[in-house]
């Protein structure tokens, strides 16, 4: 009997304990106001068309404006560098193209002057043969007249510096305009040799015949001497011994420049 009064006991006393502790509870946190706490925002990280979210007109919830900070200058990146190497190139190409055209319009204008220079010199070297030709027919001519005159007086006009006196002038002449001096011979369209040729000095070791075409002023004197054709000694010292020799040859006095030849026979010695 005892036995179930102590349970009953225990029972009413741990439904009076829990009433007092619902009491406590009841009036000391319902009896608060209410106050509404911030909702937050539903974030969906899911697919485009589950997505969503709430917002509410609670000026709290709203998210903060983020002010962006200045941009950082950003350092020149690879691709940068690597435009800055193309334009370079680029640059570098055009130059090296103008420069390969600028020097190809240079070696051509240099080669249009070699060939000007050339033919300017072909010119010169055909008309001074045309000249010479028109020259040596021209004494050709003096010598068939001159010796038709000598076979008709019966007189040689080989002799040296032969001829006779032009009496209008007071000069000498020599209508055949030829002669021989030391083995040497000499030919000028109507002029005489005053005294005789000088003399070549070479080594003696040459054999052959060197040409001098000579053009004496009016007054008898050589102003030009070069190699003329018929040279048959290819030796350059022989050569300028004999132009130096022809040099020194004096003829009569005329009225202008005429031109004519000394011929210089070399024999070994």
């Amino acid at each position: 009997m005892n036995k179930y009064k102590s349970k009953i006991y225990g029972i009413v006393g741990s439904l009076l304990a829990m009433l007092l502790l619902f009491l406590f509870l009841w009036f000391y946190y319902i009896g608060q106001p209410y106050t509404p706490e911030d909702e937050g925002i539903m974030v969906s990280f899911g697919d485009t068309e589950t997505g969503g979210g709430t917002i509410t007109d609670n000026p709290a919830s709203q998210p903060s404006q983020t002010v962006a900070p200045p941009p950082t200058p950003s350092s020149p990146s690879d691709n940068d560098y690597l435009t800055q190497e193309d334009e370079e190139a680029l640059a570098l190409a055009k130059q090296k193209k103008e420069e390969e055209k600028k020097r190809k319009a240079e070696e051509e204008e240099r080669i249009k002057k070699q060939k000007e220079e050339a033919a300017r010199l072909e010119a010169e070297r055909i008309a001074k043969e045309k000249a010479l030709a028109e020259q040596r027919a021209k004494e050709q001519a003096a010598r068939d007249r001159a010796n038709k005159l000598g076979s008709l007086f019966g007189q040689s006009n080989n002799s040296e510096g032969s001829g006779g006196q032009d009496d209008n002038s007071g000069k000498s002449g020599n209508p055949a305009g030829q002669g021989n001096s030391g083995g040497n011979s000499w030919s000028l369209n109507g002029r005489n040799l005053k005294g005789n040729l000088a003399e070549p000095v070479y080594k003696g070791d040459q054999e052959g015949v060197v040409v001098v075409a000579i053009r004496v002023n009016a007054a008898g004197k050589v102003i030009s001497a070069t190699l003329g054709s018929g040279t048959t000694i290819s030796d350059k010292e022989t050569q300028r011994a004999a132009i130096s020799a022809a040099q020194k040859a004096v003829f009569s006095e005329g009225t202008s420049d005429v031109i004519g030849t000394i011929t210089y026979k070399f024999k070994l010695r």
